[in-house]
């Protein structure tokens, strides 16, 4: 999550998401600003991907295979938050590290939301550019440039208009695996700080696996040998977590874990693809009332 560079990362997960779109988790799952988020050369990969046709050349197969098993797992995990966000139905909505997330305009739900957009500064950027020709559907949406592994989340959020003493549903995607185990606890203990009773922290996040290991270490060698760029090289995953040791983090603060399921079996109440989802999971927290 480094401010040098846009975020490839998100690129890769709004790829995903428009792989998705329309084929799988269908009545479940739909991002139609996906595609619109991405630019010509994305979309190239991500139509390949569609297409349903085999390429012949295998840098291209490596493409298509790797975009196939994203569009699962974001099709689980957007359903799961999406969920999560609508159960809490709270005036504010925080979406941390949001890179290319299109939340805040094809969610029908925040139409009466404030929504504030956190993310590094050159992400942020680079996502507004793209996002020109969309119309936001919520209430209000407020960009905050923050890079959360080097400043203050609460004074940047209290500057663009958040108000600590209204609830927010906090969603943490995919960001916390970029965090060090340090750096995880001090964001939690900012969103703990500003959220009044009846909030919610919504936290997606990968357990340790060896077999995972083994897998993107194996990603990364195809990708080297066909001259493919890894979405991931400029992200490195700075720390690991047990549903225990995030439990800890989260009720550190004050916090209450009232859900932490593993996406395997959310996807299989919600009629989505779950063929790569062993080590992903997502966790629900609350601030008590009272």
């Amino acid at each position: 999550m480094g401010t040098q560079r846009a975020s490839r990362t998100a690129v890769f997960v709004c790829q995903g998401r428009a792989v998705a779109h329309g084929r799988m988790g269908v009545g479940r799952f739909d991002d139609p600003t996906a595609l619109a988020l991405l630019r010509d050369g994305e979309r190239a990969r991500v139509e390949r991907a569609r297409s349903g046709v085999p390429p012949q050349a295998w840098s291209q197969r490596l493409d298509v295979e790797l975009l196939t098993r994203q569009a699962e797992s974001m099709t689980a995990r957007t359903v799961a938050i999406d969920d999560a966000v609508r159960a809490g139905a709270h005036p504010q909505v925080v979406i941390l590290g949001a890179g290319l997330d299109g939340r805040a305009w094809r969610m029908p739900e925040l139409s009466s939301v404030a929504v504030f957009e956190v993310d590094q500064p050159a992400s942020q950027q680079d996502k507004r550019e793209r996002a020109t020709a969309l119309h936001p559907a919520a209430g209000s949406l407020r960009f905050v440039p923050v890079d959360l592994a080097r400043a203050a989340l609460g004074p940047a959020l209290a500057d663009a208009g958040h108000d600590a003493e209204r609830p927010t549903t906090w969603i943490l995607e995919g960001v916390i695996p970029y965090l060090t185990e340090a750096g995880a606890a001090a964001a939690v203990a900012a969103i703990a700080a500003r959220s009044a009773p009846g909030s919610r922290l919504v936290v997606s996040y990968q357990t340790g696996s060896p077999r995972a290991a083994l897998g993107r270490l194996l990603v990364r060698g195809f990708l080297r040998l066909t001259g493919r760029e890894n979405p991931m090289a400029h992200e490195p995953r700075r720390s690991s977590w047990t549903a225990e040791s995030l439990g800890a983090v989260l009720t550190g603060t004050g916090l209450r874990v009232v859900s932490d399921a593993g996406l395997v079996a959310l996807a299989g109440g919600r009629a989505v693809p779950a063929r790569h989802l062993g080590t992903s999971r997502v966790a629900v927290a609350v601030m008590p009332e009272g």
